[in-house]
């Protein structure tokens, strides 16, 4: 079979009708020693093909650890990104290479680099949902299930940069009493939840709890009951006695919402721009089972780096790492 690229950045090759494509793709992972990671915000089908399902951190932990010679990530490109630099040695591939993250975009690298410059007294602090090389330029990765304890771990006094999520910086600095510089990015599915939407809600289901992710404005925040990680709002679901959830984050974390705790009822914030819709990441929702098929029998797209900045990048990640498994997160 003639193996043909779309100009979008996936293999544009017809799957054969005839074939259990699940069943396939299984069979290509166990061929070539495969593994398959998820996110949470990807469509539940990918999430049940997965071998792991997680948040940023739960990601980067299993592909430091996996044996695997091929780990498909089916996520966003700087995930891919991180994989790499965790693992130079394996492929990584992507299944639609213009899954990008909104977020990462909001900071380009060379207006980064510029901002540092202007503190160099400074210690950077990145969110993993950045570029791999605005890794380069960071001393310390953080992950929305651990940045406040990154952050407390450094001292009262220490002079901190945090970028690129403003709204992620700023919370931490409220909850932390720091005064971090504030990078001023932002995630587009995270930013548009409706506050007029969320507090007719509230009104709505009284008895039911609001959870939030913490990349979410202020005005949100000030409405949750419970602010966290993805991992964190589903940890926190399985174990409430509530029988409803107001959940104020992308729309994708409900599939193992529901698996966890069946019988419970969800209710989803929409954007300002589109009441009668569930919040969703359109690059998450770039990675279909017919792209991971093909991604997996053609071995590509395939996301690589220069060895000098694999080299730099993996420093503030496996120092993320090591904080983290000291802190016991």
């Amino acid at each position: 079979m003639k193996q043909e690229w779309s100009y979008k950045g996936f293999v544009d090759e017809p799957v054969p009708g005839d074939i259990d494509v699940k069943s396939e793709i299984r069979e290509l992972c166990r061929q070539k020693n495969a593994i398959i990671l998820a996110h949470y915000y990807t469509e539940g089908e990918i999430q049940d093909i997965a071998d792991y399902v997680g948040d940023s951190l739960g990601l980067a932990r299993v592909a430091a650890g996996t044996d695997a010679d091929i780990i498909v990530m089916c996520g966003v490109h700087f995930m891919a990104e991180t994989n790499k630099i965790l693992c130079p040695n394996k492929k990584i591939l992507l299944p639609d290479l213009n899954a990008d993250c909104s977020l990462a975009e909001s900071c380009p690298a060379n207006e980064f680099e510029a901002f540092v410059k202007r503190h160099p007294d400074h210690t950077v602090l990145s969110y993993v949902n950045t570029s791999a090389a605005i890794k380069t330029l960071t001393d310390v990765v953080v992950t929305s299930g651990n940045a406040r304890q990154i952050v407390e771990s450094f001292p009262k006094d220490a002079k901190l940069i945090f970028g690129p999520d403003y709204n992620l910086g700023r919370y931490i600095n409220s909850i932390t009493g720091r005064e971090m510089l504030l990078w001023d990015g932002g995630c587009h599915v995270h930013e548009r939840f409706s506050v007029t939407e969320l507090k007719r809600l509230k009104e709505s289901y009284p008895d039911a709890p609001v959870l939030a992710h913490p990349e979410c404005k202020k005005d949100i925040l000030d409405l949750a009951d419970v602010i966290g990680s993805t991992a964190a709002l589903l940890k926190f679901v399985s174990r409430s006695d509530k029988k409803a959830f107001i959940i104020v984050t992308e729309s994708g974390i409900l599939h193992q919402m529901k698996k966890e705790a069946p019988g419970k009822e969800f209710i989803t914030v929409p954007s300002d721009e589109n009441l009668s819709a569930c919040n969703e990441c359109n690059y998450m929702r770039l990675n279909t089972l017919n792209k991971l098929y093909n991604t997996l029998k053609f071995e590509c797209p395939e996301v690589t780096l220069p060895a000098d900045v694999i080299e730099r990048a993996a420093k503030p990640i496996q120092r993320m790492l090591e904080i983290s498994d000291r802190l016991g997160l």
